[in-house]
Formats: structure tokens, sequence, C-alpha cells
């Protein structure tokens, strides 16, 4: 794929410049990464419970993919894929920073992993501040600690991002380094507002890049008093014999969305969307900003409190099914991309790397971003991405029950193949979106072919594979 040319890129976003014959400023890019809100906690993904307005705007205003992928089913995987343009199987940054969840006697080992992301990649806001853009990071790093925190990785600005992966509380005091100045009792998910508001109006002036990466909605759940009130009464008007939860193997899986806490912080998040939106239009530039939405990985629904359900996604966090690693993701391009689109083609966390380049007009860094694909063409003119299959590897146990795999989708088919058992796993999702129905028995020579593919993409980005475990004990 060419690259575009600085004045080529911003006469897209300002298509009557480009008609003048004048070079407009290059955009600016908000992005909002929220910590495990599900595919279908948002109103116009189909949530039937939570309210979310302000999203839904957005998505009214730009392109919503109905087939955006996170990079792994857990966050420091995906935050890592969306910093690097890498897949964090060729990173070997493969499970959240630090964890280290494995069972007694298992059939395979554990794999090596890396635990922060190393400061020889070349982040997105790197790139972006070398061609001089202002970098500010409000929110949850989880990437390392010190001297890996954002300063680090070509943030001008760093508030609250650190090593921590959960706040302690979503009241101060949160006890999250880097967030200094708070006012007693805040909370949380509105502070970050306050700091993304700050930053837009102290950067209106030159191009930048705003990343807000929300603790919300992962636990501990810690919702404001009147969006619980407002919510528990929500759920009181629910029928009295609804069933809440079901089964994934042997694991509780919440079905139903009925949760005022949970359903509270999604609102916080909505609300915050809203503000600094408002602060883009007071700015005058909400017209050369682009706005990407996104979550790190599926909402919680098998273990650590069960708050939301994914349906009718395949079970949630940690998991390589659906639930796990489809996203809420919406793109919005003023002046470029039409709005209310609603795009079904299969996107991934890593092509945002050199879709914000091509945007900016900067030249593309396939070096870098190695297992992203621009989504320029796919969100101007609807052309798919260059690319036959994506491809996930979580060589570990999860904290919610997912065990260690990896998986590939090409076209409608998808197959995850287990390390622990050997055995794979097939499904047509546009016929079964649930993954209810594994063809994997009726139709061998596909599997054979998937599995074949998977592991010929595992040796060219260098994933690790799990060996054998010689001690294992059969019981």
């Amino acid at each position: 794929m060419g690259t575009m040319s600085a004045v080529g890129a911003a006469a897209l976003a300002r298509p009557e410049a480009a008609r003048a014959g004048e070079a407009a400023p290059r955009p600016n890019f908000v992005f909002f990464l929220c910590d495990d809100l599900g595919w279908a906690d948002i109103g116009c993904f189909g949530s039937p419970f939570y309210d979310t307005p302000n999203i839904d705007r957005l998505a009214a205003g730009g392109t919503r993919f109905l087939a955006g992928y996170a990079a792994s089913p857990v966050c420091s995987p995906t935050r890592a894929s969306i910093m690097t343009g890498k897949n964090p199987a060729r990173l070997h940054l493969t499970n959240y920073l630090v964890g280290n969840r494995w069972p007694k006697n298992p059939t395979i080992l554990p794999v090596p992993w890396q635990h922060f992301l190393p400061l020889e990649e070349v982040t997105i806001a790197e790139a972006l501040k070398e061609a001089g853009y202002a970098t500010g990071y409000v929110g949850k790093w989880h990437l390392g600690n010190e001297p890996y925190t954002p300063e680090a990785q070509g943030f001008d600005v760093n508030v609250g991002g650190c090593h921590m992966g959960a706040p302690p509380t979503y009241f101060d005091p949160y006890r999250i380094p880097k967030l200094p100045d708070r006012r007693a009792g805040e909370y949380l998910t509105d502070r970050l507002a306050d700091e993304a508001v700050r930053f837009i109006g102290g950067h209106k002036d030159r191009p930048f890049f705003l990343y807000v990466a929300h603790y919300a909605v992962h636990i501990p759940l810690m919702a404001k008093e009147d969006h619980k009130t407002k919510y528990a009464a929500k759920a009181a008007g629910l029928p009295a014999d609804r069933v809440a939860f079901g089964q994934e193997g042997q694991h509780k899986l919440r079905v139903l969305q009925d949760h005022p806490v949970y359903a509270g912080m999604v609102e916080s998040v909505d609300d915050s969307v809203g503000r600094v939106m408002k602060a883009l239009e007071d700015a005058g530039v909400a017209d050369r900003t682009v706005i990407f939405f996104m979550s790190d990985n599926g909402g919680l629904s098998t273990a650590e409190g069960w708050p939301t359900a994914n349906l009718p996604l395949r079970a949630g966090k940690g998991w390589l099914y659906e639930g796990g690693l489809r996203e809420p993701l919406i793109i919005r391009w003023p002046g470029v991309a039409r709005p209310g689109t609603v795009c079904d083609t299969p996107v991934v966390s890593d092509d945002f790397y050199p879709t914000i380049l091509a945007m900016a007009g900067l030249p593309l860094r396939p070096q870098q971003h190695q297992d992203g694909t621009s989504l320029v063409p796919l969100l101007r003119d609807g052309a798919a991405p260059p690319r036959d299959a994506l491809c996930w590897h979580y060589p570990h146990y999860s904290n919610q029950g997912g065990t260690p795999g990896s998986a590939i989708r090409e076209g409608d088919w998808k197959l995850i193949e287990f390390f622990d058992s050997g055995r794979a796993e097939l499904y047509n999702l546009r016929d079964d979106l649930g993954e209810k129905n594994d063809l994997a028995a009726k139709m061998p020579d596909r599997v054979a072919a998937l599995r074949r593919r998977l592991a010929e993409w595992r040796d060219r980005v260098g994933a690790q594979v799990p060996a054998p475990n010689p001690d294992y004990r059969p019981a």
C-alpha cells in the first residue's frame, strides 16, 4: 500500500481546503480505550440495559465496526498491539502484566513472556511526536513500571499512566501514581475526563494525539450513587423471573445485563466521551479531529464478579471465543468517512498504528507496524484491507477460565486450537455468531488446513508455544 502526502491527508480531513488548493492542518487524534468493556455493552451495539447516548452519537457521526477485534482476550497484550502495530505473539507480550496463573499438574509447561513494552519499540506516540504532534496520555497504561512508562514511549504528558492494572478504588484517594492534585471523593472516570478536557484546551492550536485509557469498567465494581440508584430502579422493572446466569463449560456465565453498579460505570464512561466531544467543539477543532473508541478485551462474564453479558457472543474476557475478542469499535473521521456507516469487515487493534499514520499524511513504517494494515481505504471507500486471515495467540490460563491456545479467522470460518488438550474447534461465524455448533468433526479437511495456516503464522511471528510437561501425572 502506498503512502499519502501530508497535504493530501490534510485535504482528506478538510475537503473544502483541497478544493481551494490550500494545505489544511494535520488532523488531531483522540483515542478512547476502555478496560473490559464488552461488545454488547453499548446501546448502538445492542445493549438493552446500559444508557450510552454520547457513544451512540459518536457512532452516528462515524463508522461502527461490527467485527472489530482486540489482539488478545486480556488487556496488556492488546494495549501493546495498539502502541506498536505488532501482534502480541511477535512481541512475546502475550499476558496481562504480570499475570502468571497456572494449574497444578498441567499437561503443558508455562512459556516465558515479556513483562514490559521494550523501549526499543517505536510507539505510535513517538512517530507522531517526531512529526510535531503534542502527545498526551490519560489513564491506564499497564505496559510496565519505571522506566517503561508513557513518558519514555513518546508522550509529553502522562496523567495516571503507570504499572497498575486496576485501581484500588474508583473514589479518591485512588493511590494511583502520577495522579496529583486530587479533590476529596472525586470519581476516577470523571477525573480522567477532566484531564482530557484540560489537554485539549491547552493544545488546540497545534496538532495533538490524546490517548484516553479509562480504568473503567474494570473491577472493583464501583459507581456513583446517582447512577446506582437509576439502574437499581431500572433492574427492578425487569421481569422477576428473569434468568441472569448460565454456564460456560464448568464456569458460571452471566447471560443478562442487569447489574446496577456496572451499568453506572458504563454510563460514567459515556459521560466522559460526551465531555471530550464537547471540549473539541468548544475548542473549534471537532471537524479536524479523528476519534477512535475501543475496548482492550471482551466483557467480564465468567468470573470476578460476573458483571456483564456479552450475548449473542460466547464467553468473555480471558477466552478465545468471540466474547473475549470482539469489541465495540467506532472511528469518526470528519469529512472523509461517511457518517452512520456500519462495517462488517474484520479489523484488529494492530491496524490502528498504520491507520493513524496514513490519516496524518505521514510515511508508513512497515518494519514497525508489521502486523497492522491501514484502514484508510476501508474508511474512505469501503475497500477491505489486503489480508486473508486474522490470528490470535494466548498461551496462558486466564483468571476467567480460558485455556491456552491460538485462533484464526479466515473469511467466515474460525478455528480455535487448544494447547492443553490438543483439540480444535471450528465455527462458521456467519451462520453461528454465538459459536454453538462446533463443525470440526464434520469438516476435518478444513480443520487441517486452518491448523496448518495457524502453525505457519506462529512460526512467522516467532510465537512461543507451550511444551508438553514431562512430569504430568494423569488423574
